[in-house]
């Protein structure tokens, strides 16, 4: 996907762009960002522009272009596992490799998406490697969680920080490419800047449209209404981002009534609990129960 196709980030496409014209290429790059906003993206398109045999063009037709958009040019990899570690063995045979001489290009370019899952063994075995790579070797890390990878890693690597998705891209992105329909202002503050949430995101539209309409209800019905209403957030599969949803709920009506605010303790409790993994009916009940008692306690009082 071409630098202008990559909704974002414009500044860091303009620094990288700038690379590849001054021939300035470093070994070693570590992308931060939030989860979703395109660093894997336009760490490949970087990857693709660093072994082109001409002039790193969007147009440009040469052998290594042609192997990169076929997914079989021999002298890129990129450690993409779904796993929730990547593990020392991984890195190993990327360590093993990298002495080996580039066959179509005059570089070689390694991504670690997500790098952040390497174990500390795995981030050792790499230090090594990023403090003296082969002349003609790359590595590009991507992280949304720079706190876990060791500080001697991170010094050895140009960190290029991203910034989260402009509202306005985002919401023209979800409505036009995603076919979002009457997106409201909390689900577009819920993706977070992130294309990748919206994209997630994408299927819950309508639970998330009831939350809206539960958070809305909750000085207006009784608590039995609000518990049968509630059955909408059993749903340990995305039982996070709905948490999440709620608190931005909470936060929109608090221009209302300051009791809204009050109530974002009981969600973030509620989350602690299912982490523990406490009866998780039992947790919803309960969140839904406290919120609601909130909001209207002056009323059970008279």
């Amino acid at each position: 996907m071409k630098f202008s196709e990559i909704i974002g980030n414009t500044e860091v496409k303009k620094y990288l762009t700038q690379n590849i014209k001054q021939n300035n290429i470093l070994h070693s790059y570590l992308f931060l960002g939030t989860e979703g906003i395109g660093k894997l993206l336009i760490a490949k398109e970087f990857a693709k522009k660093i072994l082109c045999l001409e002039n790193g063009e969007d147009s440009c037709e040469c052998k290594s272009c042609k192997c990169f958009d076929g997914n079989n040019h021999p002298d890129f990899y990129c450690i993409n596992e779904s796993e929730d570690t990547i593990k020392i063995d991984t890195i190993r045979e990327i360590t093993e490799k990298v002495i080996e001489k580039p066959i179509v290009s005059s570089r070689k370019v390694y991504i670690i998406n997500d790098c952040d899952k390497m174990t500390v063994g795995a981030q050792n075995c790499l230090l090594k490697t990023l403090e003296e790579p082969p002349e003609f070797v790359v590595i590009i890390l991507i992280s949304s969680n720079e706190n876990v990878i060791l500080n001697t890693i991170k010094s050895r690597c140009m960190t290029v920080k991203f910034r989260n998705i402009s509202n306005k891209e985002l919401k023209d992105y979800a409505i036009n490419v995603l076919g979002y329909e009457n997106l409201s202002e909390n689900l577009l503050k819920s993706f977070y800047g992130s294309i990748g949430k919206a994209i997630k995101l994408k299927n819950l539209k309508d639970k998330y449209d009831s939350i809206d309409l539960l958070i809305s209800n909750l000085k207006q019905k009784d608590i039995i209404d609000i518990m049968l209403e509630g059955k909408i957030l059993y749903d340990k599969e995305y039982i996070f981002d709905i948490l999440d949803y709620i608190i931005i709920c909470l936060y929109s009506k608090s221009t209302e009534n300051e009791k809204y605010i009050d109530c974002i303790k009981y969600v973030n409790e509620c989350a602690d609990r299912v982490r523990c993994n406490c009866n998780f009916d039992m947790c919803i009940d309960q969140l839904l129960f406290e919120i609601w008692e909130e909001l209207n306690e002056s009323s059970n009082r008279s």
